[in-house]
Order: C-alpha cells, then structure tokens, then sequence
C-alpha cells in the first residue's frame, strides 16, 4: 500500500479525506431535506425518483445498482414511496423473485416540480456549472479508484 512512512507521522483528523467527505456529504444530503420537503421527499426517496425519471420502469437491483444501495435499503423506500401514490410495484412475471417499479401518473408528474431542484442546490452552495461539472468529475474518479 504505496510508500512506507514513519509511524510517527500522521494527519491530524481535519486534514483526512474521508472526514472532508463524510461532513460534505452529510451537509450535501441535510440541505436537500428543506428543498425537498415541499415535494414530500427525503433525499434517498428523490434519488429513486431520478431514477425513474430519468430512466423509466426498472427493478428494485436496476435502482440499487444506479444509486448504489442495497434492496434491503430500497425496499422500504420504495413501498413508503408507493403509499405516496407516486411509484406502482409489480412482481416480475417471469421471475417472481425480482420486482419492477415504474411511476405512477402522479409521480411522472412530480418530475416537473423538482426540475430545478438540482439548480436550487448548485446555487444554495455557490457551484457553476463549470465548479459543478469538475467537482462530480473528481468524485468519480475517486470513487473509481476506491472500488477498482
């Protein structure tokens, strides 16, 4: 794992990557929840709508794998978003084991409200589009790295 380095020498805890990215993150995801409350959403809620939005009908693993959670995580989410009326679940009828979610009328109709919700964060942290375009790219590539 790279170099060695004297044992003596370390990082003090505001200089680690990981805790810049953990309290980004966790600023990131409670900025959202003031923006989203009008829609009735929680951030892990909304990511499964862009999903859906952006995407179509697909499975519980097709969202788990695009917004990297579990199904034991999405399901949940996902029958607290169908009581909401905005998504349909249906067992697969091939494949009883997978189910398929697509979005109710109501919850194709939410996609424009939320439209500018991506904007209204960018501008709430003070990011261009050039800032914004940079950034996600770093963030990739780091995220590459940490799972290659």
């Amino acid at each position: 794992m790279g170099t060695s380095r004297a044992k003596t020498v370390t990082f003090a805890l505001d200089d680690h990557v990981c805790l810049a990215l953990y309290t980004a993150s966790r600023a990131m995801t409670a900025m959202y929840r003031p923006v989203l409350q009008p829609l009735g959403l929680t951030y892990p809620q909304y990511l499964v709508m862009m999903v859906l939005w952006q995407e179509g009908a697909t499975t519980v693993g097709g969202i788990g794998a695009r917004i990297h959670l579990e199904s034991s995580t999405l399901s949940p989410l996902i029958k607290r978003l169908e009581a909401l009326g905005l998504v349909r679940r249906q067992r697969d009828t091939v494949d009883e084991r997978t189910v398929r979610v697509q979005l109710t009328e109501q919850g194709a109709a939410m996609e424009e409200r939320a439209a500018d919700v991506p904007w209204e964060m960018c501008e709430s942290v003070g990011l261009d589009e050039q800032e914004r375009t940079e950034l996600v790219r770093q963030l990739r590539q780091l995220a590459k790295r940490l799972t290659s």
